[in-house]
């Protein structure tokens, strides 16, 4: 077999292209020798050519040439990082070694390559049921930054490529994950033009008439804009040149991505957006000079137009935690327009294209200070086994990344840089566990405040503890920060298992004073019948003194005596408190499954949504909740659209599988209509009669000769509540039929 054979024609032609231009991207970072071992490894591959093409049926040697060139030439011509890229399917695929390639091409190479099989394979499966891999995917991001930034370029090429796939369904999860968690990680690295680009192409596949809908407004308005700018600009221009300074001026327009928020958020139209530009001064300036041209700068342009000064950004004194430095204002400008105006010089700008990859420090070198506080944060949250399960730690994750920062003066005046919205509460935890936990309040600025006061930037803090005081459970809601809210966590389960204990030791003398013995079984049966769950709230409910003792052993002596028939009496529901309305729910284990979860995964457990109350051959989704397992939802579920935005990593898959087994399921139905006489006798003869069919409650209400009413039926399946549905509008009177 030819080497050939295993692209497409459109391939055969791009390869040298995409070569080349790889090659002159990395400008000489990766060596000849370099070159030659890989093309030959690469050939062999493409010879054998069973290398698999991802969901969208892309070749991953071509894949991978792009993910390059977005490194080499957006992010960073880094050898390292650019020969794993190119190598690190090879060694998924089992055609290269990992012992291999870091013979060939070093330890650094063979470290990143594991850290993107770790997440290949990670993606294979589902983070939020996987929470090991998942943990393990997140501590290989921490090991070597250069991860995160392939699997940034990564997810930015395939966003690029998809745009004409049949694939959807794909296409729409692959964009839910740029928008939530690449796109986030872009902008705390300072990517922000990859950022930008994976916000408007994800808002180009998630919402397609309003992307194309902005996109119309901004070509229909560009040439008047184009004149604005200009018209602002001139006289900018030629102060700056009166002052000596040397620099360029870019206009440019909002991101789509960035105008629709505006529109949401001022719920205006596009019209309605007034700030559609900004301004972009970029100076020339030696290194010593830098801050003061800056600001030469602002006064010429706020003396020529009126400032907002609640709209000052200066992030010169005090740089963003990826880097990023500038002057930002919001000015007034010709025809009472604002305009905000970036002020920068040509250093800054190409730390603010390229982020934190612009002056990136790897392994062997003193790192960047900022960024190994956020990694030690990332690594502290991870390696807490006490800390919430995987699902929290991911929203925690994510709104990190979200968060700016603010900076606190101790009373020494070091400064501690916190998320912004940090609380005096996480101020102590970050400087010890201790301090922490006996922390009852603070002052800051010489003001006494409680531990949920949250800090400004500036403020000058110190903690007061005192040796009685301990972290309580609404501390949780008190704290912002994953570090708090894990030592938070460990303090109170280190105390709660004490609490058990004790409070276990004190029932065990209790029965050994009454002489009774301890059987498991009888005491998990009373645990249960006393409303816990498992031991261990059982046994945290005496320690708090919110169950009795006595009141337990008197319980279990009880329970022991009675006869084996009068026990099964009082174990089963009386006729009397039988509920009419008890939603039926289908069996989620043993014998046949009716739902199949994921990739065709059979005995899982599952409840069906009360929102939207899904029925046989409904289409379906399921919905990995973070306490409550999984749930079944309906494809139109209400709900459905802002679950699928906001944890897209939280759906999987399901699909009813064979027939009903028998089960039958409760759906609500809203029926509104004329208030004739025998109307509601009618309805009910009606569901009466149709087979597999039962009529659970019904009311009734009436006003102005209409009537309305909810009826809850049990059903088959969907055809049954179609035909049900049917039958009922049929009736003389009946306007309208609406499932809950």
């Amino acid at each position: 077999m030819r080497a050939s054979s295993y692209f497409t024609e459109d391939e055969r032609r791009l390869l040298p292209t995409l070569a080349g231009q790889l090659a002159a991207a990395c400008n000489g970072c990766v060596s000849h020798d370099d070159y030659r071992k890989m093309k030959r490894t690469l050939v062999k591959a493409a010879v054998i050519g069973t290398m698999p093409r991802n969901a969208f049926g892309m070749n991953p040697i071509i894949t991978s040439l792009q993910t390059a060139l977005i490194v080499a030439s957006e992010i960073r011509n880094d050898r390292e990082a650019i020969i794993a890229i190119l190598l690190h399917n090879l060694v998924r695929h089992g055609y290269y070694e990992t012992s291999a390639v870091a013979s060939d091409f070093g330890e650094d190479v063979a470290t990143i390559i594991s850290g993107l099989i770790k997440t290949n394979d990670v993606y294979q499966k589902s983070p939020v049921i996987e929470s090991d891999n998942f943990r393990d995917l997140l501590m290989s991001f921490a090991s070597d930054m250069r991860v995160i930034l392939i699997m940034i370029a990564d997810r930015v090429n395939i966003m690029r490529q998809i745009r004409d796939t049949a694939n959807v369904a794909d296409r729409e999860k692959v964009a839910n994950e740029a928008k939530c968690l690449y796109a986030p990680l872009a902008h705390k690295l300072g990517l922000y033009k990859l950022k930008t680009e994976l916000e408007d192409l994800s808002v180009k596949y998630l919402y397609h008439d309003i992307y194309y809908h902005i996109k119309d407004k901004l070509s229909q308005t560009k040439a008047a804009r184009d004149k604005y700018i200009a018209k602002f600009i001139e006289p900018v221009e030629q102060r700056l040149e009166q002052s000596g300074l040397k620099f360029h001026i870019k206009g440019r327009t909002k991101s789509i991505h960035s105008i629709w928020n505006k529109m949401k958020k001022q719920n205006v139209e596009f019209e309605g957006i007034y700030d559609l530009f900004a301004i972009r001064i970029i100076l020339d300036s030696s290194p010593e000079d830098e801050k003061k041209d800056c600001w030469i700068a602002y006064s010429i342009v706020t003396d020529m137009y009126p400032p907002n000064p609640k709209r000052l950004r200066d992030w010169l004194s005090v740089p963003k935690s990826n880097g990023y430095e500038s002057l930002h204002i919001t000015v007034m400008g010709p025809e009472g327009k604002w305009v905000e105006v970036q002020i920068r010089t040509e250093r800054m700008d190409a730390i603010a294209e390229r982020g934190v990859a612009a002056h990136w420090r790897y392994k062997g070198v003193k790192s960047d200070n900022e960024m190994d506080s956020w990694l030690t944060t990332i690594r502290e949250a991870l390696e807490n086994n006490d800390a919430a399960d995987n699902d929290e730690l991911l929203d925690q994750f994510k709104v990190n990344l979200y968060k700016d920062d603010v900076f606190i003066f101790t009373p020494k005046g070091d400064l501690v840089r916190m998320p912004k919205g940090s609380t005096l509460l996480d101020f102590a935890f970050s400087i010890h566990t201790n301090v922490g936990s006996h922390c009852i309040g603070g002052k800051v600025n010489g003001k006494v405040v409680p531990i949920r006061h949250r800090l400004s930037n500036g403020d000058q803090v110190e903690v007061m503890t005192s040796p009685t005081q301990q972290p309580k459970q609404d501390w949780l809601s008190v704290a912002v920060t994953s570090r708090a809210k894990a030592k938070i966590r460990q303090v109170l389960k280190e105390k709660e298992n004490k609490q058990a204990d004790f409070a276990r030791e004190a029932l065990q003398r209790k029965f050994k004073n009454r002489k009774t013995d301890i059987d498991a079984g009888q005491l998990s049966k009373l645990i249960l019948m006393l409303g816990y769950k498992n031991e261990t709230t059982f046994y945290q409910a005496i320690g708090d003194g919110q169950l009795d003792a006595n009141l337990v052993v008197d319980r279990y002596v009880e329970m022991s005596h009675k006869q084996s028939d009068t026990t099964a009496d009082d174990l089963s529901k009386s006729a009397g408190s039988f509920d009419l309305h008890q939603p039926v729910q289908p069996s989620s284990k043993g014998g046949d499954d009716i739902l199949l979860i994921d990739k065709d995964l059979k005995g899982l457990d599952y409840r069906l949504a009360k929102c939207c109350n899904p029925i046989y051959g409904d289409e379906i989704f399921a919905y990995t909740t973070s306490g409550a397992g999984i749930k079944i939802h309906r494809a139109d579920c209400p709900n459905a659209k802002e679950l699928r935005e906001r944890f897209g990593y939280r759906i999987l898959k399901a699909k009813w599988n064979g027939a009903t087994g028998g089960s039958h399921f409760d759906i609500t139905l809203k029926v509104v209509g004329h208030d004739n006489i025998g109307i509601v006798t009618n309805m009910t003869s009606v569901i009466n009669k149709e087979p597999d069919t039962v009529l659970r409650s019904i009311s009734i209400s009436s006003n102005d000769g209409m009537f309305s009413g909810m009826m809850t039926i049990s059903v088959k399946d969907k055809k049954n509540l179609e035909s049900l549905t049917k039958k009922l509008k049929s009736i003389k009177g009946v306007m309208q039929i609406d499932r809950g």
